[in-house]
């Protein structure tokens, strides 16, 4: 710790006191809040792609672990899809604003000026790597403390589909399951430039599993990936 500037010590302490957990390591939580974008710019300094690695694997054992023993009654395919939208990143992005980690996260000039403090993917991304740091530091039951404080109403929520629906996570997690790919196609694009019109196909290998219209590419591919879903009989 002896190279961080005593602003950035601060910041850390703040936020140990924010998620309730001391770091023997300081290192570690440094790492973690600390971006790409941020390490290029300061040549010396580590960032969290690594720790976000670890961070998914273990959130997803802790997740899996929680629903399989709660839900006992569940099928895979069931578990599955609850633990998919678990931990999304809409799901973990929201943690990261009750934390308010993105005032505390080490970014590159040019990221931040784009707004990379309030990125969903960049606040998820620091949210595993916040996980994997705590597991590394404390181990695993700290990890699973720290999880299920945070994202134990959103399982229940979930198993009890009282929760925001992330269709195409869930169709990844189901279709890799199976050791397979899945890729979205733009199959039409109408309509004039203020009202446009897209149709997106989801396919894995040479299959058609779902089809979706909207007002842009992401919104046509989330309904194609729903469509998938039902055809697929896990909606």
């Amino acid at each position: 710790m002896t190279s961080l500037k005593e602003s950035m010590k601060k910041d850390l302490l703040e936020f140990e006191k924010i998620i309730n957990y001391s770091f023997k390591n300081k290192e570690l939580l440094q790492i973690a809040l600390t971006h790409s974008s941020f390490a290029n710019e300061h040549k010396c300094f580590l960032y969290n792609e690594r720790l976000e690695f670890l961070g998914d694997s273990v959130l997803g054992l802790v997740v899996s672990d929680y629903i399989f023993n709660v839900k006992k009654n569940f099928p895979e395919g069931k578990l599955t899809k609850i633990r998919a939208t678990v931990v999304c990143e809409e799901s973990l992005s929201k943690v990261a604003k009750q934390i308010n980690i993105g005032s505390y996260l080490f970014l590159g000039k040019g990221e931040k000026i784009s707004g990379g403090r309030n990125r969903i993917s960049i606040l998820a991304d620091a949210i595993e790597a916040v996980i994997a740091a705590i597991y590394i530091d404390g181990g695993y039951e700290c990890a699973k403390e720290f999880i299920l404080f945070y994202l134990r109403d959103t399982i229940h929520n979930t198993i009890d589909g009282n929760i925001f629906r992330d269709y195409k996570t869930i169709l990844q997690e189901i279709i890799q399951s199976k050791n397979e790919k899945l890729t979205y196609k733009l199959v039409d694009e109408k309509g004039p430039d203020h009202n446009k019109e897209f149709e997106m196909q989801v396919r894995s290998g040479g299959d058609v599993l779902g089809e979706g219209k909207g007002k842009n590419k992401k919104e046509a591919e989330k309904e194609a990936a729903k469509n998938a879903l039902i055809k697929m009989g896990q909606l």
